[in-house]
């Protein structure tokens, strides 16, 4: 069996179950349910995926935006907010706040929907990041092709 496209760009990702949707130098989005391989003991979200999804995305936007560069994430600043229980579905959003030549910082947000909000609201903060990438990096030989899968899959 040939592998998914979440696979083939990042494979942890991939092990949680999430599916990206978009991905381009001003947007990365996706979601995924929340399972028991992303929950702590008490079924709640586990805090460490949150932040695995935020720097797999920042990396992945920042990666787009410096025209398929190697990128290293250098800084995870995570706030958990609410709790996403096991069963529900979460979203995702990453977004650049700044792409200068050597550094970007991206924005990542987690969501859930609030189908019972009667004031139009239906969206819950689930946690909201800051996640700075370093970029202009040298690629060794032996990845020189790491970025043709994302080059594939990338809304230019």
């Amino acid at each position: 069996m040939e592998p998914s496209k979440n696979e083939i760009l990042d494979a942890p990702l991939h092990e949680v179950g999430f599916k990206i949707s978009e991905i381009s130098s001003h947007k990365i989005t996706g979601h995924f349910p929340v399972t028991g391989k992303c929950c702590n003991p008490f079924e709640v979200l586990h805090g460490g995926v949150s932040a695995l999804i935020a720097e797999a995305l920042a990396s992945m936007g920042a990666q787009v935006a410096s025209e398929f560069q190697r990128v290293a994430g250098v800084h995870l600043s995570i706030h958990h907010l609410k709790s996403a229980h096991l069963g529900e579905i979460v979203y995702a959003e990453a977004t650049p706040l700044n792409i200068g030549k050597s550094i970007h910082v991206w924005e990542v947000k987690l969501w859930k929907n609030d189908n019972s909000s009667k004031l139009g609201e239906d969206r819950i903060l689930i946690s909201s990041s800051r996640v700075t990438i370093k970029t202009n990096m040298v690629v060794p030989e032996n990845v020189k092709d790491a970025a043709m899968n994302l080059k594939k899959y990338a809304r230019l």
